[in-house]
């Protein structure tokens, strides 16, 4: 990708950015309304259930992309933002060219960031040995590592990129204003509550003296979870305080590696299925002891961490950690439960509770929607209920054999077809997505396990508590 453009663009440059996006909007505009009324004359009029989704449409969908992709920094992060929560009001075409957008880009130039650094730190940047060149950059930062001259102790320094507070808002309601344009976002007070939620969704991101408390309370969970197992599985880097800045995260350095390099595949199947289950438990642990829920599914927000014995998840990035209201946690909690145990009725009822079905579904949309649930929450079931062939000859659930996510999704896509299927809250698409997320990082270490007991461990203590 082409270097990121400098803090002052991003400052002053508003009005070509969003003159841009806008006619990017009104040609995507023109190219929907045409695309439908040739798939109506092609239909006798009528409008068909894939319409929005042809090849014309996709290509018109890609060059918006390539647009966001092009103005890069914050537009990235909202295109992303829109791929990972837009699902169920966007076109299909738009979302699956929304997930190709990649937030790596080039780093803003030390000439640029040290004055920043200093402008935050003051004199404490003087205690700190800086290196000059990015670990990593990405939309909304970069990552330069550091050591402590007076101890020698090495940290990561997460600094936002200057300016961007005062465009972020501008830049959202470029997006929004483009999407209108071209007729793909529609118009409504339920949508208008959504694109609200995803606005605090994207200063949540930058709000770093948020992510630090949150980061804080993970932590003192996953010390007491490690208390109490006489095991230390998860890490949470230390946060140095003494270093942080309203635009400035100082964390621990860790070295580790991601789910997804060579070092981990190699690993021997035991240690993987070990991993996969500290991934679910994690999962399980946020949902049901802590109502802490780190929903970002990427592979860079975790590390692994490889022991003489055995092996430990980093986490990583609390920016997109959602902190649940009890109903909400209640109801998800019995989804999940009646999920595990193939109660029907029980799961219509949650799926009420939390918005995703009313009182004027119809039969179809609730059959769907439980089919899918259902089918995503597989990997749960007693091992009696399990897929034969995907288990191994231990009787062992074959995560990557699976394909599980590609067979849900389908059941997804059914049910989100249904004109009575209520658009979900934030918070449970957030969780949807964080639970796919799970599935998939034990997918890529090819784990094999069952994940029954573990579950219906956590569902049963957390009935007793309540």
């Amino acid at each position: 990708m082409g270097k990121r453009k400098p803090a002052s663009s991003l400052r002053s440059g508003g009005l070509g950015r969003g003159l841009s996006m806008s006619l990017a909007g009104l040609r995507a505009g023109g190219a929907f309304a045409l695309d439908g009324a040739l798939t109506r004359l092609r239909a006798g009029g009528e409008q068909q259930p894939d319409a929005g989704d042809s090849e014309f449409l996709r290509r018109e969908a890609r060059r918006f992309v390539a647009e966001l992709g092009r103005l890069k920094g914050t537009y990235v992060k909202i295109g992303q933002m829109f791929a990972l929560l837009g699902e169920h009001f966007l076109p299909r075409a738009l979302t699956e060219a929304l997930q190709e957008l990649n937030a790596a880009t080039q780093p803003l130039p030390w000439s640029e960031i040290g004055p920043a650094l200093r402008d935050s730190l003051g004199a404490r940047l003087d205690e700190l040995d800086v290196e000059q060149e990015a670990l990593a950059a990405a939309s909304l930062a970069q990552v330069h590592r550091a050591t402590v001259r007076a101890t020698g102790e090495r940290i990561c320094l997460k600094v936002q990129y200057p300016g961007l507070r005062d465009v972020i808002d501008s830049d959202f309601d470029t997006v929004v204003r483009m999407l209108l344009l071209a007729r793909w976002l529609p118009a409504g007070r339920q949508l208008d509550d959504w694109l609200e939620a995803m606005r605090l969704h994207l200063h949540h991101e930058i709000d770093y003296e948020r992510e630090a408390r949150l980061g804080d309370a993970m932590a003192q969970h996953v010390q007491g979870a490690a208390a109490a197992a006489n095991a230390c599985r998860y890490h949470v880097p230390r946060r140095y305080a003494r270093y942080c800045a309203a635009d400035v995260l100082a964390l621990e350095y860790i070295e580790g590696h991601l789910v997804t390099d060579t070092a981990i595949s190699e690993l021997p199947q035991r240690r993987r299925n070990a991993l996969g289950r500290a991934m679910l438990d994690l999962f399980f642990r946020e949902l049901y002891a802590w109502g802490l829920l780190q929903t970002d599914p990427n592979f860079g927000n975790y590390l692994i961490r490889s022991g003489p014995r055995s092996d430990q998840l980093v986490l990583l990035d609390f920016g997109s950690t959602l902190e649940c209201e009890a109903t909400f946690l209640q109801h998800l909690g019995w989804a999940i439960a009646a999920g595990l145990e193939q109660d029907r009725t029980a799961l219509l009822e949650s799926l009420v509770g939390l918005g995703c079905l009313n009182a004027r579904s119809s039969a179809y949309a609730r059959d769907t929607f439980t089919d899918f649930c259902f089918a995503l929450l597989e990997p749960l079931r007693s091992p009696a209920q399990l897929p034969a062939e995907y288990l191994n000859a231990d009787g062992d659930y074959c995560w990557g054999r699976s394909q599980l996510l590609r067979r849900a999704g389908k059941r997804a896509a059914s049910s989100a077809a249904s004109l009575d299927f209520a658009t979900p809250s934030r918070d449970f698409a957030l969780i949807a997505r964080k639970l796919t997320g799970v599935f998939t990082f034990i997918a890529v270490l090819d784990a094999q396990f069952n994940g029954h007991d573990l579950a219906a461990g956590h569902i049963a203590r957390w009935r007793e508590a309540g």
